[in-house]
């Protein structure tokens, strides 16, 4: 059994993401000396080393989808102006601008979150529980679950890859970042849609967006 404290004494050794090294503990059955082996064949112990270096070159980039029924711009931090030209970084962009069309996240990370809408959520939440004859006693627990779950749906960086969705954003950012060598950061993102606001016919983006880079 891979536990709490196993996850954090790798994670503490290499500097690794808290998921990455429970995936490796798994994959090696708990033994942490091959746990930081494969963390270090995947690039991942050195990728979190790199996420605290300043990025300031990058690119904004755009991608509208359908003909002009929805669009996105985001920008997106490396270190170098040489790594920002780098098609992997570039490719890189492309599939978050397809990610944040899909998806439709609000946020980039769940410490952008503003406190009051969190409150708020789970008073909506804890009624519901509540509503739904949920015992009192385990009414927070069951809050805490899906308040997780509003951050899978709300944060970029949280939600499932379109193309991978046994895979984060944030991991898929990990990998980026060991394979091309350089802190790369999601700085900030604007998404459009035609006649947001306006009532109209529901649309599934994601599977549209899905369709398209089959």
């Amino acid at each position: 059994m891979i536990t709490a404290e196993m996850v954090k004494q790798l994670r503490d050794r290499t500097g690794a993401g808290m998921m990455d090294c429970k995936k490796c503990l798994t994959e090696a059955n708990g033994d942490m000396e091959k746990a930081i082996e494969l963390l270090r064949e995947k690039g991942l112990a050195t990728a979190a080393k790199k996420a605290g270096r300043l990025a300031s070159e990058g690119i904004v980039d755009a991608y509208i989808h359908g003909g002009g029924k929805i669009g996105a711009l985001v920008e997106v931090n490396i270190e170098t102006d040489f790594a920002a030209k780098n098609e992997e970084f570039r490719s890189f962009v492309k599939e978050i601008l397809m990610q944040i069309v899909a998806g439709n996240p609000e946020y980039i990370r769940r410490e952008d979150v503003p406190a009051e809408v969190i409150e708020k959520e789970k008073e909506i939440l804890r009624t519901q529980a509540l509503n739904e004859g949920k015992p009192e006693k385990i009414v927070d627990k069951i809050v805490e679950g899906r308040i997780e779950k509003f951050y899978k749906d709300k944060c970029l960086l949280e939600q499932p890859w379109i193309r991978d969705d046994s895979k984060t954003i944030q991991e898929l950012l990990t990998e980026k970042i060991a394979k091309i060598g350089e802190n790369i950061n999601i700085r900030r993102f604007v998404r459009f849609e035609k006649g947001e606001g306006l009532e109209k016919k529901e649309e599934n983006f994601a599977e549209e967006v899905m369709k398209q880079i089959k």
